[in-house]
């Protein structure tokens, strides 16, 4: 199916800054600009309030209401309550992606729609199983990046741009882990930029240090996590596998989804890395240990499916004949399945959608990314990586924290 979105949807190139990608300069096109005389920007305080989208005890961007829609195949429509977990024993600390609408090259600490709506559908439904950090950085906007993309800006400009989002980044996780931690282990998550920005900060601050011991999980979505062909460890990062449980932990869940129908064409470039004696890493949350298995998938809707990741999604009547949906989530039971491949087209979560032509319920689900009347394959179900299986992962997040604190508690 197809859906339709702005050409703003183009802010996924997010994913390529990882890479260092440059792009190619077109016959004709001006140089690249040369890269102005560097200034040292000063450094974000984290000890403000404000630097933070999301802190615990505090009513703000993962304050929020996230009553679902749940949808049964026959049409049948419930409603789903949402709790927070004032007393939640570990911390989640997210990342995330590239969501940034304004001119600059980076993004300034002002907390927009954008930010808070990312938070809604990627981070706050967590806060029933840990304590919500989420802070504010100086992101690659998407201006930079449509930048990159026409060759007119240097590959050296471009990487102090990503550097500024980084230590923003390794800032407030210094911070949190000397003022907010207290010793709890923490669930790293991240989606595109944002991972890309936590796969970095993992390598250089928490694998193979002390401090790895207090890692719960890293959740890394929609990008590119290099293992070896094989193994589970040894890639990207060193002493950090791929979860194959949920009872596993200080282990890393990642995945980039696409239809099981629409593969990862040539030209993609989620699931395929570039050292050809290694893999990108897939773990699906729906079956960690391996095969299919059902995804617990919490979709936009309404308000919600206006602003995830700033573009428009087109998804047709939940119900025939159409009822009004006054949430800004819908559940979809039964209707979606995933399981990690690995073969020609790359490693990739396949996604399958479980129709029931004679039912009441939407026959398919909104996600594809289109530009001007075309779906652009390589991209995949990229702009609802998060959404698709937020009902596993919060599930896993749980299993995870409790094998955490049962080892924790007899060391």
């Amino acid at each position: 199916m197809k859906t339709c979105h702005s050409f703003l949807a183009l802010f996924v190139f997010a994913t390529l800054t990882t890479a260092g990608m440059a792009a190619a300069q077109a016959p004709g096109q001006s140089k690249p600009a040369a890269p102005a005389t560097a200034t040292i920007p000063a450094k974000n305080d984290y000890s403000k309030d404000d630097a933070w989208i999301c802190r615990p005890e505090r009513q703000d961007a993962c304050a929020v209401d996230l009553t679902t829609t749940i949808i049964s195949v026959d049409g049948k429509v419930t409603s789903e309550k949402w709790a927070a977990n004032p007393n939640a024993p570990v911390d989640c600390f997210y990342v995330y992606p590239t969501i940034s609408t304004q001119e600059t090259p980076n993004s300034d600490m002002s907390l927009g729609p954008e930010e808070k709506g990312v938070v809604r559908g990627q981070f706050a439904r967590f806060a029933s199983q840990c304590r919500p950090y989420a802070p504010l950085y100086r992101q690659v906007t998407l201006s930079a990046l449509r930048a990159l993309l026409a060759g007119t800006v240097s590959p050296e400009l471009n990487e102090r741009q990503r550097a500024l989002a980084y230590n923003d980044v390794a800032d407030a996780w210094h911070y949190y882990l000397e003022h907010e931690n207290r010793g709890h282990g923490v669930v790293l998550l991240g989606h595109s930029q944002g991972a890309n920005v936590l796969m970095r900060l993992i390598r250089e601050e928490i694998d193979g240090k002390p401090v790895q011991s207090r890692l719960i999980s890293a959740i890394l979505l929609g990008t590119n996590v290099p293992v070896p062909k094989g193994k589970d460890a040894g890639g990207v990062f060193q002493h950090i596998p791929l979860c194959r449980s949920a009872s596993q932990t200080g282990c890393v869940i990642t995945y980039v989804s696409f239809r099981a129908t629409a593969p990862p064409p040539d030209n993609s470039r989620f699931g395929r890395v570039k050292d050809e004696t290694m893999m990108a890493g897939c773990t699906n949350p729906a079956a960690l240990g391996g095969g299919s298995g059902e995804l617990h998938a919490y979709l936009p809707s309404g308000e919600a499916a206006n602003i995830v990741r700033g573009v428009s999604m087109n998804q047709p009547p939940w119900v025939t004949p159409p009822v009004a949906i006054n949430t800004t989530f819908v559940s979809v039971p039964g209707m979606l399945s995933a399981e990690c491949l690995s073969n020609e087209h790359g490693s990739y979560l396949a996604i399958t959608v479980h129709d029931n032509p004679a039912g009441a319920r939407a026959h398919d689900i909104a996600g594809d990314l289109v530009v001007n009347g075309n779906v652009l394959a390589d991209w995949g179900l990229h702009l609802i990586d998060v959404h698709l299986a937020m009902g596993n992962l919060v599930d896993i997040v749980g299993q995870q924290s409790k094998s955490y604190l049962a080892v924790t508690a007899k060391n």
